[in-house]
C-alpha cells in the first residue's frame, strides 16, 4: 500500500513539473515570438504613399498585422522611405516618431497605441544648505537619470500625464514629488534633500562617501558659473559643516582653516586676516561690499567663508579687496523645508552661547520662503578683566515670483559690547619679543568699563531674472552701517620690560555708511566656433562717515612688577577732549567685464577688465581727490584630464584708493593710491569623485608706492615691495568616514626699497609670517558606534615681525585641538579641547592669547 502511495505521489510531482516546464517553454516561445516579430529584418520601399498603405506593405513583407485607431493616428499622411535589412521596430519609429506611446505584440499582431503628446521634465537637486546635490539618482517610472555635478537633471520625450518622481541619495533623506507633463510642455521641479545627521555631515556619490569639506562650488569668486578646476584663481572655502565639527564660535578661529591665513582681532574692533603677506578685513558679504572694521561678525548666519587669494580688484574693487585677496562671507538662505535647529555652547571663561535657526515656507506652493537666525553670546576673558557680549538677529526671505524672476532680501542686526585687545608700543631696545615683558599673563591693565559698544546693520537685496537658460540679469543692493556709541582704545607704551605708560584715545559716536548698487549680466554664447561665458557689470558705491575723536592722552605710569589697579573709564574721561573729526564722503563708479573663452576643448582663457572712477570730496583743511583706474585680469586654464586635473596661470592687478590714516600722534596722514600686480601658476586636481582635492601654486606680487608701519606704529608710504610664495591645499577622504583638510602657505614678503629709510631695504614686512600650516582630521564610525566620532587638528604660525624695522618679533607657535562628538538625526553633542598642550602664544599686537580651555555643544534639530 505504501509502495502504491509512493508511486502515486511521485507521478503527481512529475506531472506538475512537466506542466511547469511546458508553461515556461510556451511563455518563452511566446515572448521570443513577440520579440522576433519586432526584431524581424525586412527591406521595404514606399514612395508618396499614405501611412495606412505603407503599413500594408510592411504587413506583407513581415507577415504581421497592425491594429490601430485611424481616428487617433494620422494614417492619411503621405510618406516616402527606403529601408534595406532593418527591423520592423526601426521602421515604425521612423514613421511615427513621438506619435507612438506604446507598442504591444500578441503573436504576429502588433497593437500601436498613439501618444497624447510628449514633453520634458527638468529640475535641480540641492541639499539643505543650498549647495548642489551632485550625482543624485532621480527616477520616473522605469526611467532613471543621475543629476550632474551642479545638481541638474532632465527627462525628454515623456508621455503627457501625471507622474511621481523620486530623488534618492544614500545618506540623505529621499523625496517624492508629483509633476504633470503637458503636450510639448516643459515641466520644472526642484528637490531639497535634508541632511541625515547619521551621515555626519557627509554626502554620498555613487554609493561612496565623499568629504563635504571639498565642495568649492561658488557663484562669487569669478561671478561666473565656473567650477574650481575651470577657475584660474586659487581660493579656499571654510564650510558650515567644518565650523560645526570644530565647535567654532568666532570668525578668527574659523579662518585658521584657510591655507596660509592668520586671523587677528584688531584693537579698534573687528577681525582681519593676513595671507600672502597682506592684511584684509572681512570686506565682502554675498559678493558685495561689507565691513567688520569695528563691529566684528557672528557665525550664526554664516553658511561659508570664501578666501580668494591674490589681488582681486578687477571684480571686487579696491574697497573690498587687498593685495592678498578677498574674504567673502556667504550668509544662510531660505530653503523649501520646514526645520528648526537649537544649539547651546558652553565652556571655559564663562562661555554661554545660544543660537536658533528657523526656516519655513510661508505658502503652500513654497514660493515664499522665510528664515531667521539669532544668537546670544556671553563670554569672559581669560584675563582678570575683559568680556565679549554680542546679540545677532538675521531674517531673510526669498520670493520665487515665477520661473524667471526670484527676489531675495536678508538683513543682519548685530549688537556688540566688549573690551578690545591692548595696543602695545615699544620704546625700549631691551624688548625684542613679548616674552621680555614682565606683565603677569592673566593681568589686564584696564578695567571692564574701558569698553566698546556698537551696533551694525547689514541689508542685502537681490533680483535675478532669467531671460533664457543661457542669459540672466542680477540686480543687487547692499547697505552696511556701523554705529559706535563709544570705543575706548587701550594704548600701552613700554619704556622698559616693567615700566609702562597707560594711555587711551577714544572714538564715539561714530557712523560709517556703505551703499552699493550693482547690475550684472551673465550669458553664454558662441562666436566663430568659440564658446563664451561672459559677465558685464556696473557698480556704484557711496561711503560717508562722521565721528568724534579724542586724541591720545597718557593716564599714568606704572611698574607692572608691583601691585597696580586697572585704569577705569572715569580716569580717561577726565583728561580727554573730544573734537569732530573731518571725514570726506567717497563715491566710486565702476564698470567691468569678464569673458571665459573656450579656445579648445580643454583650453580656456579668461579676459577681464575693470574701470573705476573714484571721487573723494574736499573738506576743510584737505583737498579732494579724483582718480581713474584700470585693473586687468588674465587667466589660462588647461584641463589635462577633463574634470580631474587642470593647470592654470593668471595675471591679476589690484589697486587701493587709500583713505587717510590716523597716526599715533593724532595727525591725519593723506596717502596716495597704491597699485600691485600678481603673476601666478599652478595646478588643481579633483580625483576619485572628489575624494581627493589638491591645489598647488606659486605667485609673485609686486607693489610700487607701498605703505609700511615703523616701530612707532606710524604709517609711511615710501617704497617698493615684493611678495612671493607657495600655496598648497589638500582635502581628502582616504577611507569612508575619515576626512582630512590640510593647508600650507609659504610667503616671502620684503621691502625692496624704502626711500626714507635705506637701512630696512631687504627687511621682512610686518605681520607676514614665512610659514603657516593647518591640519584637521576627523573620523566618524560607519557601522558599529555609528554617530560617534573624533577629530584633531594642528595650526602652526611662523615667527613674524611687528614692523618693517624687524626689531620686535612675535614668536612662532603651534596649537593642538581635539574634539569628540556623537550625532543622531534629532540631536548631537560635541566636546572640544582647545590648545591642549597649553602653548603660550601672542597675536600680532603682542597680546597674550588664551591658555588651554574646553567648549561643549548640544544641538537639537526638528
Amino acid at each position: 500500500m505504501n509502495f502504491l502511495l509512493f508511486r502515486a505521489t511521485l507521478f503527481s510531482r512529475a506531472l506538475k513539473t512537466s506542466i511547469l516546464i511546458i508553461l515556461i517553454f510556451v511563455t518563452s516561445l511566446s515572448a521570443w515570438g513577440q520579440a522576433s516579430i519586432l526584431k524581424k529584418r525586412i527591406s521595404v520601399q514606399v514612395s508618396n504613399l499614405s501611412i495606412a498603405n505603407a503599413l500594408g506593405e510592411i504587413e506583407a513583407k513581415a507577415g504581421c498585422s497592425f491594429v490601430y485607431s485611424p481616428d487617433l493616428l494620422n494614417v492619411d499622411r503621405k510618406i516616402s522611405f527606403s529601408h534595406q535589412n532593418v527591423t520592423v521596430e526601426f521602421i515604425l519609429q521612423d514613421i511615427f516618431g513621438d506619435q507612438i506611446r506604446r507598442i504591444e505584440v500578441q503573436g504576429n499582431r502588433i497593437n500601436i497605441q498613439p501618444s497624447n503628446g510628449k514633453g520634458t521634465i527638468s529640475g535641480k537637486v540641492i541639499t539643505s544648505d543650498g549647495l548642489p546635490a551632485a550625482y543624485v539618482n532621480v527616477d520616473i517610472e522605469d526611467r532613471k537619470v543621475q543629476a550632474d555635478e551642479n545638481g541638474l537633471f532632465s527627462f525628454k520625450n515623456i508621455e503627457a500625464g501625471t507622474y511621481r518622481i523620486t530623488a534618492k541619495y544614500v545618506g540623505l533623506k529621499g523625496q517624492n514629488q508629483e509633476v504633470t507633463v503637458t503636450p510639448n510642455g516643459a515641466a520644472k521641479i526642484s528637490f531639497t534633500l535634508y541632511e541625515d545627521m547619521n551621515a555626519l555631515q557627509e554626502v554620498v556619490v555613487n554609493g561612496e562617501r565623499v568629504n563635504r569639506f571639498a565642495n568649492k562650488t561658488t557663484e562669487y569668486v569669478s561671478r561666473l558659473p565656473l567650477t574650481n578646476l575651470e577657475n584660474p584663481q586659487v581660493y579656499s572655502v571654510v564650510t558650515k559643516q567644518l565650523m560645526q565639527e570644530q565647535v567654532i564660535v568666532s570668525v578668527a578661529d574659523a579662518l585658521r582653516n584657510a591655507g596660509g591665513a592668520v586671523a587677528i582681532t584688531n584693537p579698534s574692533g573687528g577681525v582681519s586676516a593676513y595671507f600672502r603677506g597682506f592684511g584684509t578685513g572681512i570686506n565682502a558679504r554675498n559678493g558685495m561690499e561689507s565691513t567688520s572694521d569695528r563691529s566684528a561678525l557672528d557665525l550664526a548666519n554664516i553658511e561659508r567663508i570664501e578666501v580668494m587669494k591674490g589681488p582681486s580688484g578687477t571684480l571686487f574693487g579696491a574697497s573690498v579687496s587687498s593685495f592678498g585677496g578677498v574674504v567673502n562671507v556667504v550668509t544662510k538662505k531660505p530653503i523649501e523645508a520646514k526645520k528648526t535647529e537649537l544649539s547651546y555652547t558652553t565652556g571655559s571663561f564663562g562661555l554661554n552661547r545660544l543660537t536658533v535657526d528657523v526656516n519655513t515656507p510661508l505658502d503652500n506652493e513654497k514660493r515664499v520662503l522665510f528664515r531667521v537666525n539669532a544668537a546670544s553670546h556671553r563670554e569672559r576673558s581669560f584675563l582678570d578683566y575683559g568680556f565679549n557680549n554680542t546679540f545677532l538677529l538675521a531674517p531673510s526671505i526669498t520670493y520665487n515670483v515665477n520661473e524667471k524672476l526670484t527676489l531675495n532680501v536678508d538683513a543682519e542686526l548685530l549688537q556688540v559690547h566688549n573690551t578690545q585687545p591692548m595696543n602695545y608700543v615699544f620704546r625700549s631696545a631691551e624688548i625684542k619679543q613679548p616674552s621680555d615683558l614682565l606683565l603677569d599673563d592673566r593681568k589686564s591693565l584696564f578695567h571692564d568699563n574701558v569698553d566698546v559698544k556698537n551696533y551694525a546693520t547689514r541689508v542685502f537685496a537681490e533680483a535675478v531674472y532669467k531671460f533664457s537658460d543661457n542669459f540672466k540679469s542680477t540686480t543687487l543692493f547692499s547697505f552696511v552701517s556701523e554705529n559706535v556709541d563709544h570705543s575706548y582704545q587701550r594704548l600701552v607704551i613700554w619704556s622698559s620690560p616693567s615700566n609702562v605708560t597707560r594711555a587711551s584715545y577714544v572714538y564715539g559716536p561714530v557712523y560709517n555708511g556703505y551703499t552699493n548698487i550693482q547690475q550684472n549680466f551673465n550669458g553664454k554664447l558662441n562666436t566663430g566656433g568659440l564658446t563664451h561665458n561672459i559677465l558685464i557689470g556696473a557698480n556704484y558705491r557711496h561711503y560717508s562717515s562722521s565721528f568724534l575723536f579724542a586724541e591720545i592722552q597718557p593716564i599714568d605710569q606704572i611698574d607692572v612688577t608691583k601691585p597696580f589697579k586697572p585704569i577705569v573709564r572715569q580716569q580717561i574721561d577726565d583728561v580727554v577732549n573730544f573734537e569732530p573729526f573731518p571725514s570726506p564722503s567717497q563715491q566710486t563708479a565702476s564698470v567691468y567685464a569678464s569673458d571665459m573663452i573656450n579656445l579648445l576643448p580643454r583650453l580656456s582663457a579668461m579676459l577681464s577688465l575693470r574701470l573705476d572712477r573714484y571721487n573723494r570730496k574736499a573738506i576743510e583743511g584737505e583737498d579732494g581727490y579724483k582718480q581713474t583706474s584700470l585693473a586687468p585680469k588674465l587667466g589660462l586654464v588647461y584641463e589635462v584630464f577633463p574634470k580631474s586635473v587642470s593647470i592654470f596661470a593668471n595675471y591679476m592687478s589690484g589697486f587701493q584708493n587709500v583713505a587717510p590714516v590716523s597716526q599715533p600722534n593724532g595727525i591725519r596722514q593723506v596717502l596716495d593710491p597704491i597699485f600691485a600686480n600678481q603673476a601666478e601658476a599652478g595646478f588643481k586636481a579633483e580625483l576619485l569623485e572628489k575624494k581627493l582635492s589638491f591645489t598647488a601654486s606659486y605667485y609673485r606680487i609686486n607693489i610700487d608706492n607701498a605703505t609700511r608701519m615703523n616701530e612707532e606704529l606710524f604709517t609711511i608710504q615710501d617704497g617698493k615691495q615684493l611678495s612671493k610664495g607657495v600655496d598648497l591645499e589638500l582635502i581628502t577622504q582616504p577611507i569612508p568616514g575619515l576626512n582630512i583638510l590640510a593647508g600650507y602657505g609659504y610667503n616671502d614678503n620684503r621691502i625692496v626699497r624704502a626711500e626714507l629709510d635705506a637701512k630696512i631695504d631687504g627687511n621682512r614686512v610686518g605681520n607676514a609670517p614665512e610659514n603657516v600650516a593647518n591640519l584637521w582630521a576627523s573620523y566618524a564610525f560607519q557601522k558599529q558606534l555609528k554617530g560617534f566620532g573624533f577629530g584633531a587638528g594642528v595650526n602652526y604660525v611662523d615667527k613674524m615681525y611687528r614692523a618693517a624695522d624687524n626689531n620686535f618679533s612675535i614668536p612662532s607657535y603651534t596649537l593642538v585641538n581635539a574634539v569628540v562628538f556623537y550625532n543622531k538625526q534629532a540631536w548631537g553633542i560635541q566636546v572640544k579641547a582647545n590648545n591642549i598642550f597649553n602653548e603660550k602664544y601672542w597675536d600680532s599686537w603682542a597680546n597674550v592669547q588664551a591658555p588651554s580651555n574646553l567648549t561643549a555643544n548640544l544641538s537639537f534639530r526638528f
